[in-house]
């Protein structure tokens, strides 16, 4: 699936529904990819906003992960771009996130290659002139059954 958003509130917007097309479990993996500046904490931020949290969303850039308990669903933000080496995830606490079935929304995933667990979605942004270009991929049955209620819900 392809989608083509004008600006920053198409961003948040899309986040929201795409938070808004989860189900109630958690445990679910979705990268964010793109270079730097192609908005993957907008979308995070929309995301987090559409699933209930009232307040202000920072990017985790410094502390690498953001934990979030919204109406008692763990939802989980992780930018890795500063990440030295994956096996740092396990002293930041991945697995105890893992053990709490969070839904973990992943920034710059390849820095965590290997201690990370699979997508079941990907989100590849770009910049195709003006606005952002956004590409979801399931990576899972269950990343399948989020796109299908992002196309059913359009």
């Amino acid at each position: 699936m392809e989608l083509f958003l004008p600006d920053e509130a198409a961003q948040e917007a899309f986040g929201a529904r795409l938070a808004a097309a989860m189900p109630g479990a958690g445990g679910l993996v979705i990268y964010l990819e793109g270079n730097l500046g192609a908005g993957k904490t907008t979308l995070v931020r929309g995301f987090l906003h559409g699933a209930g949290h009232p307040g202000h969303v920072r990017s985790p850039t410094y502390t690498l992960i953001e934990p979030y308990d919204i109406a008692g669903r763990c939802i989980a933000h992780l930018d890795l771009y500063r990440l030295g080496d994956p096996e740092e995830l396990e002293y930041l606490g991945l697995r105890d996130l893992l053990g709490e079935s969070c839904i973990l929304l992943v920034e710059w995933p390849d820095k965590g290659r290997g201690v990370l667990p699979p997508a079941d979605l990907r989100l590849g942004l770009s910049f195709p002139g003006s606005g952002r270009g956004l590409a979801l991929e399931a990576a899972s049955p269950a990343g399948a059954a989020i796109l299908e209620m992002l196309d059913t819900s359009s």
